[in-house]
């Protein structure tokens, strides 16, 4: 908790409604708060007393935090909600542009920039005039269209700020479907497809030889690992920021059925960002993820960058059929023979290998690039990522195991 001295409290200040809006705040900066805890938090203040700065952030602390990452999120929050005296001090400074200099303030990490936007929101919205009694209020229809749905189809490079978060929580709410792949290995089963002989003389030597029931096998499911290598040149950088969001929700999922999600960048270089991706907190996750990996927004070497992962990661994440998600755009300056080879070895070493890009999104686009070319025919799937809907997509081409996309259509082109 930061240090900071203790303020007076008004007699006839409303705790209770404080704490609600305290609340509010938090779950506007992504602590899940409900009801439930809210209520906790007002009976646990109660029970405390309001004697201390201290005992009353961690009273709050232990009612509203449940796990670690969100404890940098409630210290922002109690710091700038509970009567800081350098509030508007902190707000504006995040808020305005500043001069670097020789005075330049230090960088705001990403938790507090949630605050401040949790804080302020809807503090520039105007308050519509309410009709009066008995007014009555007319709609146009003609023109209008669903707002989800527009949001649903726009292109990620030409969203504006608030669409583009908007489009981050939608993107967290979708689950990618996986199925489970039968095993070599048997396990015992009430109704199983093949007898287990052996179980069944077990059972008849109890009973003198006779054999009462015969025991029956069935093979033993496990869920493969779903594997993605993001590209994050300079042409893919607008759409790998929603991509990673998107990544960031598939390693978090809970009941996805994944046995494991990894994560690869690859502009000049291959990253592993699988373990920066786990964390719970998307801001922080990202972050480190960014720092992680030095080649975001330069050139791109596929064919290299496959060789690579081919070489040190494949026998590690590709075994017992993995996914594999290819997300770039295709286009490379290195040598088509190189990366055709990669591209190959990387489509017989998993079970499905499906090519998310974006610029499919044009209705004429054609794999004239050498890049394309050299890909095309070694991925089972091809299909776009440039919006809400074809993320959505993408789920349900998961669940269609011989669904190849745009595939077909651009391979009688080649």
């Amino acid at each position: 908790m930061p240090a900071f001295p203790d303020l007076p409290i008004p007699e006839d200040g409303k705790l209770a409604a404080n704490i609600t809006y305290f609340a509010r705040a938090l779950r506007a900066a992504g602590v899940p708060v409900g009801a439930g805890r809210l209520i906790d938090a007002i009976r646990a203040v109660e029970a405390v007393g309001f004697s201390g700065r201290r005992d009353f952030y961690w009273t709050l602390h232990a009612c509203f935090v449940s796990r670690p990452e969100q404890r940098i999120v409630f210290g922002q929050v109690f710091r700038l909600f509970w009567r800081d005296p350098q509030f508007l001090e902190h707000m504006m400074g995040m808020l305005r542009p500043t001069l670097r200099g020789a005075n330049e303030p230090r960088q705001k990490k990403d938790a507090e920039r949630r605050a401040a936007e949790a804080l302020l929101d809807g503090a520039n919205h105007e308050i519509p005039d309410l009709p009066e009694e008995g007014e009555e209020v007319e709609f146009d229809a003609t023109l209008s269209f669903s707002t989800s749905e527009k949001l649903r189809q726009q292109d990620f490079e030409q969203m504006s700020t608030d669409e583009m978060a908007r489009a981050r929580r939608a993107i967290s709410q979708i689950i990618l479907p996986v199925r489970p792949i039968a095993s070599r290995r048997t396990v015992p089963a009430t109704c199983g497809a093949m007898p287990d002989w052996r179980a069944t003389l077990r059972g008849a030597m109890r009973t003198g030889g006779e054999v009462q029931r015969i025991r029956r096998r069935k093979r033993k499911q496990h869920y493969p690992n779903l594997v993605a290598l993001c590209d994050i040149s300079g042409s893919m950088s607008g759409y790998s920021r929603m991509l990673l969001h998107f990544l960031h929700a598939a390693s978090n999922a809970k009941g996805a059925g994944w046995a494991r999600v990894h994560s690869f960048t690859f502009g000049t270089r291959l990253t592993n960002i699988t373990r920066h991706l786990q964390q719970r907190d998307v801001d922080t996750a990202l972050s480190a993820a960014g720092h992680q990996a030095q080649d975001w927004q330069g050139g791109t070497r596929i064919g290299e960058s496959l060789h690579r992962f081919n070489r040190d990661w494949s026998r590690r994440v590709l075994g017992q059929g993995a996914v594999v998600l290819l997300i770039t755009d295709g286009l490379d300056r290195d040598d088509a023979n190189l990366l055709a080879r990669e591209a190959e070895r990387l489509h017989l070493s998993s079970r499905r290998l499906i090519w998310l890009n974006p610029l499919l999104r044009w209705d004429g686009f054609t794999p004239k690039a050498a890049g394309v070319r050299a890909l095309l025919p070694h991925v089972d799937t091809f299909c776009a990522s440039h919006s809400i809907a074809s993320i959505e997509a993408l789920a349900a081409i998961l669940s269609r195991a011989g669904d190849s996309g745009d595939k077909s259509r651009l391979m009688s082109m080649l």
